[in-house]
């Protein structure tokens, strides 16, 4: 029982860290990454751009981010094969986010400068490109959100799930037929309700025991 308890213990942390890393992420993704310093654009004889014009962002990073955040929501909602299937879509999606900015801040790099360039009408000798704050939140969010992530398909077995009473009614019945049981409970406990309403208006406590009442809770005959 100790494994499983320790497991259980986990399911705060280990959640509130995927959340709070893909939510940083999914705030990284959509931000500039890559960016030409205003100081050089101005040194080669351009006008001075604004920030969105002299950076680069990774939308797809943004992107992943917002799929992880929802398999964080699904896991968190769900019993069973769904969860793990959820916490190993956070997983692929974690791994997703830490490829797109490796490859676009670091392998791809001189791809976005000569874009940069380009656009700005500067010479690409001319042109450095650095590497943003936002660029290494992504990152280590992305890190963090697949030691969550690979934590949760580990430990996802041993987590305490949502009780069966929070899940939406079923019916045993064919498709598009009232279940008949189902049907004859409401019906009895409709009638129930009536009667009780009906003895409450007639001035009868229906707490009362009738078998008490020699009139079987009818009140004083009526000459």
């Amino acid at each position: 029982m100790a494994p499983r308890t320790d497991a259980r213990a986990t399911f705060g942390p280990v959640v509130l860290l995927g959340l709070a890393a893909s939510g940083f992420a999914a705030v990284a993704g959509h931000r500039e990454m890559l960016s030409i310093p205003e100081a050089t654009v101005t040194a080669a004889g351009g006008l001075a751009p604004s920030v969105q014009e002299r950076s680069v962002e990774f939308p797809l990073a943004g992107a992943l981010a917002l799929v992880a955040l929802a398999a964080w929501g699904v896991l968190l909602v769900t019993r069973g094969v769904t969860r793990r299937v959820a916490a190993l879509l956070a997983l692929a999606a974690s791994l997703g986010i830490g490829v797109v900015v490796v490859v676009g801040g670091f392998v791809q790099d001189g791809d976005a400068a000569a874009d940069l360039a380009t656009r700005l009408g500067l010479n690409l000798a001319a042109v450095d490109v650095e590497r943003t704050v936002w660029l290494w939140v992504a990152l280590g969010c992305s890190l963090l959100a697949v030691v969550a992530a690979g934590a949760a398909v580990r430990l996802v077995p041993g987590w305490p799930e949502m009780g069966s009473r929070y899940d939406a009614p079923t019916s045993t019945s064919a498709p598009g037929r009232p279940d008949a049981s189902s049907a004859t409970d409401r019906t009895a406990a409709e009638q129930s309700n009536l009667d009780l309403w009906k003895s409450l208006d007639e001035g009868h406590d229906p707490t009362d025991d009738p078998t008490d009442d020699p009139t079987g809770g009818r009140g004083p005959a009526t000459p």
